[in-house]
Formats: structure tokens, C-alpha cells, sequence
């Protein structure tokens, strides 16, 4: 397919520069696959949606302050850390800009001297590994020195960090929100849970790779970055009984479908354990697991517009997000939601 097939034309306007008061009045589109219908509902709307029986997989990472201002030793010059993975104790892979101070040896300094860091890998895709030195507790020192990491289209600076963050989110190491969680709170949960509906609880440590735009003509050519996850022998327990029970597994975001799908095997059964995955899921994927999805607005020719095209179909979710746009949704990360049944 072409990636030209998955634009479409966003007035600026319709980005949220900021999360809304109420985490559940954003808006929600309701598209239903069997009756190719669109609904015009708000957040909260959706325990309308959701049967006793089904589970909702939500993703419990939490995103860190993953971007860090410094100088260069010696020359005093300034530059940027943003970090992405990290690979053990002390040693991350990150971007850091700008790039051409950032050679094998090169060493930096930030918080006046609290933390160090010498590069000792420039990786083929541009970023670098990193092996900090400091004195210590390491999430100490990063929360800080460190800034949270918002996507670039957001200009506006956010007020309350955690707003950032879901009501549910645990396990450190996120460089961005799994943002389709945002719309939760702990009430709307509990009233889930009243319904008879069950979470399950999945880790995806999201990139930045998630913002890079596809960069190649036929996206069949395109190369996806790599991102930790992990699932608990309690999740695929839940997971795996929920099928059996003929409920949904309705996840909460694309990260969540890119876990199940990463870690499920042919029929559909979930296997606990960990890895990276750089699976890339497009029109034509063959879901193995995932029934449903609550999601995000995503950017033009996005992998994440190509995942959920793949759930529905392209034609099916343009004409949705033309509708979003006339409808005046607020899109992208602090913006409303779409669940596809």
C-alpha cells in the first residue's frame, strides 16, 4: 500500500495543546464495525458499550522524565538527551541532539556535574548509547534533572505532570504516554468492575519511534523500532479465560495491541513472558487475539492510523476521521477517544 493512502488534511486548531479538566468528557466516537455506524458519545458513555464478561487490557507503563538539558565537556556546549531505552543499570540507548557533538568518547555533564555521561555507540539509525555516571539513586537523580518528554506538537507547557500519566500507570520507562489511557479515572474503572467487566494489566515501554514519521513510498518497506514488553502470568491467565468465556479483550490503546499480538500464538492463546517487539501491523494483519479498541485520534500517515485501519478498514476509518474533523474532535495525544467494536 501507499503511505499517500493514509494522509488526510488537519487544521491546526484541532490539536489539544492540553488535557482537559475531567479526564472522562472527552468525546467518543463510537464506530461499529457490523452496522458501519459512527456514534457521537463522550468518554464516560463507554461502560454503555462494555458487557459483563469482557476484559479491558490496559497498559501500566509509566512514562519517566526521559529528557535532560546539559553541556558538552570542554567546549561548554549545549545539548539535548532524550532517553528511549534503557539497556541496563547505568546504560541507555537515547537521541541526542544536536548530533555532530556526539561522537564515541565524547563526554557531557549535567545538573552541574550530579550526573555524567560518555557516548560509547553510535548506533546505524543515528542515536547513541550512553553510559551515564553518577552518585546515587538513578531515579532520583532523573526525576530532578529530568524533564517529561512531550510530543513535539504540543507547544503548550503542561501544568500537572501527571496529567501525563494514567490513573493506572506503575512501571517505569515510558519516553512517551500510552495516551489512550488517559481517559480513564479510578471511578470509571470501579464502575467497570461493578458492570462485571475485567482489566488485565500489560507493559509496553513506548518509544519515540512512535512519533517518526514513515519515511518510505510503500509501507510494506517500512522498518518499525523496537520496544520492551511484558506480560504477567496473571494477564494471560485473565486474558486467555475471557476467550474461553466467549467475552472481548478490548484493549486500551495501540500499545496494548501490539503486546497481545506480539505475544499470542496462532490461536489466539496469550503466552506470558517478555521481549522486544518491533511488530508493524497494517490492512491485511490477521488478528490473532484483540476483539476491540479505545484509541487515540493519530497523526496522517502514521503507523498507529495504519494499525487501527487494519482493525477496521482504511476506507472505513478516513471517512471516520473526516467526520472527526467536522465534528471538530480535539486529535492526538491530549485529544478524544474512538472505540471500534
Amino acid at each position: 500500500m501507499d503511505i499517500k493512502d493514509f494522509y488526510y488534511d488537519l487544521p491546526q486548531e484541532l490539536i489539544a495543546q492540553k488535557p482537559l479538566k475531567d479526564r472522562t468528557s472527552s468525546k467518543l466516537m463510537v464506530l461499529d464495525r457490523k452496522g458501519g455506524t459512527i456514534n457521537h458519545k463522550h468518554f464516560y458513555d463507554i461502560v454503555d458499550y462494555l458487557k459483563e464478561g469482557d476484559c479491558l487490557v490496559m497498559n501500566n507503563t509509566r512514562v519517566i522524565p526521559a529528557r535532560l538539558y546539559g553541556s558538552k565537556e570542554g567546549s561548554g556546549g549545549k545539548i539535548e538527551f532524550l532517553l528511549l531505552k534503557r539497556l541496563n543499570i547505568d546504560t541507555w540507548e537515547l537521541i541526542l541532539r544536536p548530533g555532530k557533538k556526539a561522537k564515541v568518547g565524547s563526554r557531557f555533564t549535567f545538573g552541574d556535574g550530579r550526573l555524567k555521561a560518555e557516548v560509547i555507540e553510535v548506533k546505524e539509525d543515528g542515536n547513541r548509547i550512553v553510559r551515564f555516571e553518577f552518585d546515587g539513586i538513578w531515579e532520583e537523580i532523573l526525576d530532578s534533572l529530568g524533564e517529561m518528554p512531550l510530543p513535539p506538537y504540543i507547544k503548550e507547557k503542561l501544568e500537572d505532570k501527571n496529567r501525563y500519566q494514567t490513573v493506572y500507570s506503575k512501571i517505569e520507562g515510558s519516553a512517551a504516554a500510552p495516551t489512550a489511557g488517559l481517559h480513564f479515572t479510578d471511578e470509571l474503572i470501579e464502575k467497570l468492575h461493578q458492570k462485571g467487566v475485567k482489566t488485565a494489566f500489560v507493559t509496553l515501554h513506548v518509544g519515540l519511534g512512535t512519533f517518526r514519521p514513515v519515511s518510505v513510498d510503500k509501507i510494506e518497506d517500512h522498518k518499525m523500532h523496537t520496544e520492551f514488553y511484558q506480560i504477567s502470568n496473571e494477564t494471560a491467565d485473565i486474558i486467555n479465560e475471557t476467550r474461553k468465556n466467549g467475552g472481548k479483550i478490548i484493549c486500551v490503546g495501540t500499545t496494548s495491541v501490539r503486546t497481545l499480538e506480539s505475544s499470542s500464538e496462532s490461536d489466539g492463546t496469550v503466552l506470558a513472558g517478555s521481549g522486544d517487539t518491533s511488530i508493524f501491523i497494517y490492512p491485511g494483519y490477521k488478528f490473532k487475539t484483540v476483539d476491540s479498541l479505545i484509541t487515540n485520534f493519530h497523526l496522517p500517515e502514521s503507523t498507529l492510523l495504519m494499525l487501527i485501519s487494519a482493525l477496521y478498514d482504511r476506507d472505513s476509518i478516513m471517512k471516520a476521521y473526516s467526520e472527526a474533523i467536522n465534528e471538530k474532535y480535539r486529535f492526538f495525544s491530549f485529544g478524544d477517544a474512538m472505540l471500534i467494536l
